[in-house]
């Protein structure tokens, strides 16, 4: 009897505690949402007694956003309001879809160039090259219109007309044209070739719809006009992700039916979801890298993390940007919409590689990196250690190829992208963009055409000498040591003709890649780089040696 009564006296407690916790749990839910309701009625009234009564009109919409971008400040950087005029933006990032020409510009002083015409888009039917200067559009001078102006006007519905007039870049000829605006589909999977002869190559730069699509039609014909195919590099550097159902689909080329890839856990706990495999893959063993530098995120992550979870094929490169959080679009009045958090992913190992903490801040509101301390470690389908917490950590680190201070100045001034154009109009053929290469009497040409221009910059050392100096001087400590400073800046300071000469080789690349554009388009560029792209070449060479590859998958268990 003594038993039965204690128990019956823990049960009670039991549930008089259970009585409270849920008390006390309706009670905050109650607290909060009363007080929402609270400082909404505060703002509204704050904002209407400021508006009435303020000695100068307020401007209302202004207000507002301002109040609505305060609130987002602490959230991350991934949430935000979609007025009605960025919906185009908002959709473009979907569907990789707009209304336009079809070109890339640069505004380079008082006028703005074409740097890129699309194949087959409206500029390329109306026989616009790169290097042509607008002149006006639909009748307005386009002469020190900003940049952003003029892409603004290029953009518009599909079927509009827009007259435009061009200048020559040699010749300096005026012609009109009238550009019919399309529906500009931006390519998810902008090449699709063999490297080192029998190594297939897919560069995809975006996951819009129907994106998985393409990589596996790229994959199927790649196999199917290579049979002795010994293995396939998915470039994923530079993407900066998309819709995550096409990293669904592009993970599934690769890896079997009903497999999970990703799972999504959020604050709205219906919404969690397991995304496996829906479809059969088009091959499961041929050996497999993806490419992923500091600019890889969201969507390429996902692809990136499962592959490497499953032990599918390796990650190669350098480590990705580190986006586990995922967005969803709500419709708000007048045609706006919020963009908001509101999950967070994990990989088939149950990582998330979100690598900035946005629910921690600190004094000044910033937030950290995850630091390494508190990163977690899992393991792959076959055991291997990876982490959480960082982005995807490559299994064969190549480090990135940084360019030349010379070479950035030269591009930066468009020297190089000048050059590149007279060459166009003083050779009416090239051979083809492989074969092409630029000789040394044409790179010393290109030394006389810098002659007495300027394309002056300061390297890095003299960056950090001048940091020096002036902290230096700031200390009080310069007097003591400016004659050793003058002496490491006498001995420092670089000769614009020999640093052509020291950077010869990587010049005379950016040179190619620039010249190929002019007669084959975006596809020439790429094949051209593909030459001394050093991550591409590393990952062949793994692709084509089974025993480091199987090696890397195995490592590290």
């Amino acid at each position: 009897m003594r038993v039965f009564f204690n128990k019956k006296k823990k049960l009670a407690a039991a549930l008089l505690l259970l009585i409270i916790a849920a008390g006390l749990f309706a009670f905050n839910e109650s607290d909060k949402y009363f007080q929402i309701a609270k400082n909404l009625d505060i703002f509204a009234a704050f904002y209407r007694e400021l508006n009435t009564y303020y000695v100068d009109d307020l401007p209302p919409e202004k207000l507002i956003h301002r109040g609505i971008d305060a609130m987002l400040e602490e959230t991350d950087p991934f949430t935000d309001f979609v007025s009605e005029e960025n919906l185009d933006d908002l959709r473009f990032m979907a569907t990789g879809k707009y209304g336009g020409v079809g070109a890339s510009i640069n505004t380079n002083g008082e006028w703005t160039s074409i740097t890129d015409v699309y194949e087959g888009s409206p500029m390329d039917k109306a026989g616009v090259k790169a290097g042509d200067i607008i002149v006006s559009m639909d009748g307005k001078s386009a002469r020190n219109l900003p940049q952003e102006e003029v892409s603004r006007q290029l953009k518009g519905a599909a079927g509009t007309p827009l007259d435009m007039v061009f200048r020559h870049p040699v010749t300096g000829v005026e012609t009109p044209r009238k550009i019919v605006r399309e529906e500009i589909n931006v390519k998810a999977v902008s090449y699709a070739g063999i490297v080192k002869n029998d190594i297939g190559y897919i560069k995809m730069t975006q996951f819009t719809e129907n994106s998985g699509s393409l990589v596996r039609k790229a994959v199927e014909q790649l196999k199917q006009s290579n049979p002795a195919l010994k293995g396939l590099v998915l470039d994923l550097r530079g993407n900066p992700g998309g819709l995550l159902d096409e990293a669904v689909i592009v993970a599934n080329i690769f890896v079997d039916k009903n497999k999970l890839i990703v799972s999504t856990r959020g604050k709205v706990k219906t919404w969690d979801r397991n995304y496996e495999t829906a479809d059969q893959p088009v091959d499961t063993h041929i050996p497999l890298a993806i490419l992923t530098n500091h600019s890889s995120a969201s969507a390429s992550e996902i692809v990136a993390g499962s592959i490497q979870d499953l032990d599918r094929g390796l990650v190669i490169g350098q480590r990705s940007y580190g986006k586990g959080l995922v967005q969803t679009t709500r419709q708000l009045p007048y045609n706006t919409k919020l963009k908001v958090t509101t999950a967070k992913y994990y990989t088939p190992s149950g990582r998330c590689i979100q690598a900035i903490d946005y629910s921690h801040r600190n004094d000044d509101g910033s937030a950290d990196y995850v630091p390494d301390s508190l990163r977690k470690s899992f393991r792959t389908l076959g055991g291997r250690a990876v982490k959480d917490g960082g982005g995807i950590e490559p299994d064969e680190k190549v480090e990135p190829t940084y360019i030349s201070q010379v070479s950035i100045s030269l591009i930066r001034k468009q020297f190089i992208f000048d050059y590149a154009t007279n060459y166009y109009y003083s050779h009416p053929a090239i051979t083809s963009s492989s074969a092409f290469t630029l000789t040394d009497s044409e790179f010393t040409d290109f030394e006389h055409y810098l002659d007495n221009k300027d394309y002056s910059y300061k390297t890095r050392s003299e960056d950090a000498l001048d940091a020096f100096k002036s902290t230096a001087k700031k200390e009080k400590y310069y007097d003591a040591v400016v004659k050793e400073v003058e002496t490491l800046e006498a001995s420092m300071k670089h000769d614009k003709k020999q640093d052509l000469l020291k950077n010869k080789v990587e010049i005379k690349r950016l040179l190619e890649e620039e010249i190929v554009n002019r007669y084959y388009l975006q596809k020439g560029r790429i094949m051209k780089s593909l030459e001394w792209d050093n991550e591409v070449n590393t990952a062949a060479d793994i692709l084509h040696n089974p025993v480091k590859y199987k090696q890397l998958l195995t490592a590290a268990r």
